[in-house]
């Protein structure tokens, strides 16, 4: 299980001060020498997929390490997302709910990363509100644990290159027309499954088995 200490530990570019709750990364860290492209790589884009699991339908599993996220449908299948996660130090897993769910969340970065970026060169807003150009994207799931925000979320991002990438501290990050489809889809209190470092999220059984080519061509 996630302990709370250890996130908050790891979690300065994935949320702000605990005063205002809301989600955070490092957006100048999601750009730095990857190119800037408006597309995801063709194998990290929205699928229908054959997944054999047992766990119910409506869990979330998340493949840290392949970078993809499940939404569990049941009858072994599954549509699946590209993602984008942490450095490989700020990796982690447990098993967790969605504790509250916005849209278009503002981003407020902490102190700590406002003085980091300036010695970089690159000067961050004390507060840019929800929209378009921000780099929370367009919807913020956030991740709870026995009533308790983990301090980790899933959340869009308006940076497309970095799916599939290891870039920011922590969070799970979505293009924005697979995160809101995946909000409309996954309402509060939805199981998510992190798999990753640590084993934390326990034994949990999954097996991707490609594209579900008949419902990807006719649907239902």
């Amino acid at each position: 299980m996630i302990r709370l200490a250890a996130a908050s530990a790891i979690a300065l570019a994935c949320t702000m001060s605990l005063a205002h709750a809301e989600p955070q990364l490092t957006a100048t860290d999601a750009v730095r020498g990857v190119k800037q492209v408006k597309t995801v790589k063709p194998q990290f884009k929205k699928r229908v997929v054959r997944l054999v699991t047992d766990e119910a339908p409506g869990t979330v599993i998340v493949d840290t390490t392949n970078k993809f996220l499940y939404l569990v449908e049941g009858n072994n299948r599954a549509t699946r997302y590209g993602i984008g996660v942490g450095r490989e130090g700020f990796g982690w897993s447990g098993v967790v709910k969605v504790g509250r769910k916005a849209e278009w969340p503002g981003w407020t970065p902490p102190p700590e990363m406002r003085a980091r970026e300036a010695k970089a060169g690159h000067k961050l807003p004390a507060f840019q509100p929800g929209g378009p150009d921000n780099p929370l994207g367009a919807r913020a799931m956030y991740l709870y644990q026995g009533g308790h925000d983990t301090a980790f979320r899933i959340h869009g991002t308006n940076q497309p290159w970095t799916i599939g990438l290891n870039l920011s501290s922590g969070c799970i990050r979505m293009v924005n027309n697979d995160v809101q489809d995946l909000y409309e889809r996954v309402p509060v209190g939805t199981k998510v499954i992190v798999v990753g470092p640590g084993n934390k999220q326990g034994n949990v059984a999954f097996q991707d088995r490609g594209i579900d080519v008949l419902r990807t061509l006719f649907g239902g």
